[in-house]
């Protein structure tokens, strides 16, 4: 999993195969796999080629695209890691047909995430067309429309801000309580894209509440995560336990 073991397992079998500086890594998987060989790419020998091959919607959509890797720490989610871009990212849709529905659904919940920071015709077009089972979300042309819109805006964002000082922090709408709640309940129990879902309708209430969103925007975003069946609410979570565990997000600020 995503831990300094299991990168110490990649230099070894690296070592083992005699890589050089000229060599290179292929990441061939979900986002997990791109993150850990990813980090292990950046910083064997300080540096060999790396190639993101992802396997499932989310990291078709968001891992594999902009150069973040790195594995997790006790304390929270990627807290070890690096900014280092692959050579070439290659996503074939066609791997998604043996994705069940709900590893569908969490790519989605990034796809939704891109239109609502930057495009209202991708926002759009997610209220109006919600797929009903795997076979027709895989097969839809409008899905490969979805995920090269997400990667373009994706990469657009990156290129101004590649090391994430300011601006690229916009990418993150949701993934502050997201990851936390993806902490305080346990990995495993909810999906990054369900936990990201969960901390979208957290950020949009609490705009609202400061003032900076209207009411009828807040509902916008949680009525379209609704109709995409991801969840809005942290069910049988404790609210402390999630407060703490934002503590330790990268975002943070001199304590806040």
């Amino acid at each position: 999993y995503k831990t300094l073991k299991t990168v110490e397992s990649i230099y070894e079998a690296a070592f083992q195969a005699g890589l050089d500086r000229r060599s290179g890594i292929v990441a061939l998987g979900g986002g997990v796999v791109g993150d850990i060989a990813g980090f292990a790419a950046a910083t064997y020998m300080r540096g060999v080629k790396l190639v993101q091959v992802p396997t499932t919607l989310l990291a078709q959509v968001d891992s594999s695209v902009g150069g973040k890797v790195g594995v997790n720490h006790p304390r929270g989610k990627n807290l070890i890691g690096a900014f280092y871009q692959p050579v070439l990212v290659a996503a074939d849709l066609d791997t998604l047909g043996t994705l069940p529905y709900r590893e569908i659904l969490t790519g989605m919940a990034e796809i939704i995430k891109c239109g609502l920071i930057a495009d209202e015709k991708l926002v759009s077009e997610l209220e109006a067309s919600i797929f009903k089972d795997t076979a027709s979300a895989v097969s839809s042309d409008m899905l490969i429309h979805w995920v090269k819109a997400a990667c373009e805006l994706k990469a657009q964002v990156v290129a101004a801000d590649t090391k994430e000082t300011g601006y690229r922090e916009i990418l993150n709408f949701g993934h502050t309580v997201g990851h936390a709640v993806e902490k305080a309940a346990g990995y495993g129990q909810y999906t990054h894209g369900e936990a990201v879902a969960i901390g979208m309708v957290t950020a949009a209430i609490l705009s609202h509440r400061r003032g900076y969103l209207s009411r009828a925007a807040a509902e916008r975003i949680i009525s379209l995560i609704e109709k995409w069946g991801l969840p809005t609410r942290m069910e049988g979570l404790s609210i402390p336990a999630v407060v703490e565990a934002c503590r330790f997000d990268k975002k943070i600020r001199s304590g806040k």
